[in-house]
């Protein structure tokens, strides 16, 4: 069964090193929700007493997935997978507050007031090029930060959607959405801490 991805320290740095987000999200997801039947399917118990040689004499049909103890879902629900969509939604979070702060240490800040300056002195005429007054500013690290946190947050509703749904028909459903779900382990965690 896969373990828990778990977030490095957070630091704007990382945030701003937008490789290194990408890479993280994209390991935590795989490690996860990408092998979600394969890690459910280590959940079952092939044979309770052993290997029995006689049941290669035929073959059985397959009649669909077969059901996971239900205590053994509770406890891959409770520890790896609310934890890894928690380590993944606090990295999220932290990089979206990192991208709506001001930014005094952006490198290129100084190239970018240099680059408005140099096109508001420059001279338009749409007669000879058409295509002359298009300016195209760099943007702000945070600006690009908040474009890929905004992205990301929609990938990782699309992929908690489909994990939940698998989860649901391999371990019984209850009803609920994996966001009922979530806020449900959270609220448990918050009051008992040591679980």
């Amino acid at each position: 069964m896969a373990e828990p991805t778990k977030a490095s320290n957070l630091t704007p740095q990382f945030c701003f090193t937008t490789g290194a987000l990408r890479e993280f999200l994209r390991l935590s997801r795989s490690s996860i929700d990408d092998s979600i039947t394969q890690n459910l399917n280590a959940l079952v118990t092939p044979a309770r007493a052993g290997f029995d040689p006689s049941s290669t004499s035929h073959r059985t049909p397959r009649s669909g997935l077969k059901q996971i103890d239900p205590e053994a879902c509770q406890t891959f629900k409770d520890q790896v997978l609310f934890p890894t969509w928690q380590a993944r939604t606090d990295v999220l979070y932290y990089c979206g507050v990192v991208a709506s702060s001001p930014d005094p240490d952006d490198p290129e800040a100084t190239l970018r007031e240099l680059e408005k300056e140099k096109d508001s002195q420059r001279v338009v005429d749409e007669r000879l090029d058409p295509y002359s007054a298009r300016f195209f500013p760099r943007e702000a690290r945070t600006e690009t930060l908040a474009t890929l946190i905004r992205q990301e947050t929609q990938v990782e509703n699309i992929v908690r959607t489909r994990t939940w749904a698998t989860v649901q028909e391999r371990c019984g459903g209850t009803g609920d959405t994996w966001e009922q779900a979530a806020n449900r382990w959270a609220e448990t965690r918050a009051a008992h801490p040591g679980r």
